[in-house]
């Protein structure tokens, strides 16, 4: 039988930077999960009123599964020093580090899927995998699985690296010895994050309203963004940074990701004119490989408006 010391070796083989195990236990963040639905903080992601039973019960995830892999993968990276000198642009549009990149499913995708075929190889008959995809509630099973704490921005935070990493899954018939749970929270009275969020999206500590936050408004959500939250992007024409940006966690662990497709695939930044006058043929052979193909050509096109919006509210 694989041991679980086994399973994690594979997984820093493979890059991930962190590795950890649970048993697919019914969650202990069940009301509060009913709760926020309620409250109607979800949104336009209506999935997740679908998905509410499966996440709240990962049993139902995959029947098959008596373990949980859990693994981090690292994607971080200093824009400074990946940013282009020549490109004409002092202040380009802000966007997600991750963004510029490949998109995270396929990388985080292939490797988990090596990792569950190594698996199969040790005699499971049963592997299953999930990168940020499908019902799993990965920051709590990371966190059960003993890889961090959930901190005051509703991120994975873990000791001695931050929180700028990807989560993925792997569902298995194998009976793996679990990892106790993280206990405590080490973001003690530290408020940055809450305090520094351009729309105000947090309620309570790790109480996010996604309906305000820049990720949910320039990713998520269809339609024209609320001229009111318009204003407040702060430049930002895909996703946001900002609440790990300013995580002292994250300011004094954050290291350099070792995997080069995390990295941006072209140093040009995105600026007021990087798709005006771009057709879906061009969108799809410049972006269509990375994150940005999720909001897709209306979409980004939309988001660039609003982030220069957002800038010359902010001037007058």
């Amino acid at each position: 039988m694989i041991s679980s010391l086994a399973v994690k070796q594979w997984a820093d083989e493979l890059g991930f930077l962190a590795c950890g195990i649970t048993t697919p236990a019914p969650s202990e963040r069940a009301a509060f999960f009913d709760e926020w639905l309620a409250r109607g903080y979800g949104g336009t992601m209506r999935y997740l009123n679908r998905q509410a039973r499966k996440r709240k019960d990962p049993r139902l995830i995959d029947r098959a599964a008596r373990s949980i892999i859990v693994v981090l993968d690292n994607y971080y990276y200093n824009e400074e020093a990946a940013a282009d000198p020549e490109s004409g642009d002092p202040d380009p549009l802000r966007v997600a580090r991750y963004a510029l990149a490949t998109d995270y499913h396929d990388v985080i995708g292939r490797r988990l899927e090596e990792l569950a075929g190594r698996l199969l190889g040790a005699g499971a008959l049963h592997a299953r995998t999930y990168a940020d995809a499908g019902p799993v509630p990965e920051r709590e099973l990371a966190q059960r699985a003993g890889l961090g704490w959930i901190g005051k921005n509703a991120m994975l935070v873990r000791p001695g690296a931050g929180s700028f990493f990807f989560i993925g899954s792997v569902f298995t018939d194998l009976e793996l010895e679990p990892d106790a749970p993280f206990e405590g929270d080490r973001c003690g009275s530290c408020t940055r994050c809450l305090d520094a969020c351009p729309t105000g999206a947090f309620v309570a500590p790790r109480l996010l309203d996604a309906t305000r936050c820049i990720s949910y408004l320039t990713i998520e959500q269809k339609g024209p963004i609320p001229e009111a939250l318009e204003e407040r992007l702060d430049g930002w024409a895909f996703g946001c940074d900002v609440c790990n940006d300013v995580c002292p966690w994250n300011v004094k662990f954050a290291a350099e990701t070792a995997i080069p497709s995390y990295l941006p695939r072209a140093a040009r930044p995105i600026t007021s004119d990087t798709f005006e006058g771009m057709d879906e043929a061009e969108f799809a052979g410049r972006f269509g490989e990375t994150p940005f193909a999720r909001p897709g050509l209306a979409g980004m096109q939309r988001n660039v408006r609003a982030a220069l919006a957002s800038r010359k509210a902010r001037s007058e």
